[in-house]
């Protein structure tokens, strides 16, 4: 049984196993709360010269170790999650009557500033998306890859979860599984990356290790070892084909999918109907795409309207 003399760091793996049994945690999870905790422990048991026991915690110590965050300059996000895990202990140990009160109530989590997503323009998406090569396989992979992103707005995660048996080619959908929990979603695909797709399964089907591998239902986008194509190798090969074409701008998958959304709305898609293409679980979160739309419009109406103030 555990008792309020006891010493945090020595209970804190007591924390771990129940978050691994009760959410069902992952290895990173874990590691990541017992990294912010063990900190938050670090820093207090150097000022004291002494180890904390479970009674002794209270609101000082956690505004002291916020304060040695920022002096370490860390970012708001960062100390906003640290600061979330220690919330999760505290709130264990108040479940496990362990505490009466909660050292963390009442401390704001650090403001984070709010960046609106980075994106491409129709023209810098489809100079990318045509300058691709189609020399071999790799490179009708590579273009059947970066069309459907396109196409279909994907997270990297989702993209290079997709199984050949994902794509419905005669009612031109593909079902996407996402990670995040969701459930299944169908996306349209547009002929371009329906097109690409077709021609790179094609060299697929004609290399001697995915004939040996007789899997033709499995991963989708695959490796040189006919292995499934990984998020970082995605991200790699997007990066180098921006270099090649030479964007000024370092582009990630996950700026495609900005630019899908985007796009989708700048060109008359209504909110809603692209939250469900996106997956997301709250229109909040959708609507953060509008700034082009939004600026687009303003631009129009300082031109056009006779009052809008930009005439003299």
């Amino acid at each position: 049984m555990i008792m309020e003399d006891e010493f945090l760091r020595d209970i804190l793996p007591f924390f771990l196993e129940s978050l691994k049994a009760e959410r069902n945690a992952s290895m990173h999870t874990l590691s990541a709360y017992e990294g912010d905790i063990s900190d938050f422990l670090d820093v207090l048991e150097k000022k004291r010269k002494a180890p904390l026991a479970i009674a002794e915690l209270d609101k000082d110590m956690v505004r002291l170790w916020l304060a040695d965050l920022f002096r370490r300059k860390m970012a708001r996000t960062t100390i906003g999650r640290r600061l979330s895990a220690l919330r999760s202990f505290c709130s264990w140990l108040i479940r496990q009557n362990l505490r009466e009160t909660d050292p963390t109530a009442g401390i704001a989590t650090p403001k984070t500033e709010k960046h609106l997503p980075r994106w491409l323009t129709v023209d810098e998406t489809f100079r990318l998306l045509d300058s691709l090569p189609a020399s071999d396989w790799k490179d009708l992979r590579n273009r059947a890859l970066f069309e459907t992103l396109y196409s279909t707005g994907l997270r990297v995660s989702e993209l290079a979860g997709l199984d050949a048996s994902d794509i419905d080619r005669e009612r031109e959908l593909v079902r996407v599984r996402s990670g995040k929990g969701e459930k299944d979603r169908l996306v349209p695909l547009g002929v371009p990356a329906l097109k690409a797709l077709e021609n790179y399964r094609e060299a697929l089907s004609g290399m001697a290790a995915f004939r040996l591998l007789n899997d033709d239902k499995g991963a989708l986008f695959r490796n040189t070892r006919m292995g499934r194509l990984g998020v970082r190798s995605i991200r790699t090969i997007l990066e180098k084909a921006a270099r090649t074409t030479g964007l000024a701008v370092r582009v990630s998958p996950h700026d495609i999918r900005h630019s899908f959304a985007t796009h989708m709305l700048d060109g008359g898609a209504d909110l809603r109907s692209v939250q469900e293409l996106l997956g997301h679980e709250s229109l909040s979160t959708t609507q953060r795409y509008t700034h082009m739309t939004l600026d687009r419009m303003m631009a129009v109406y300082d031109k056009a309207h006779p009052r809008s103030g930009t005439k003299e």
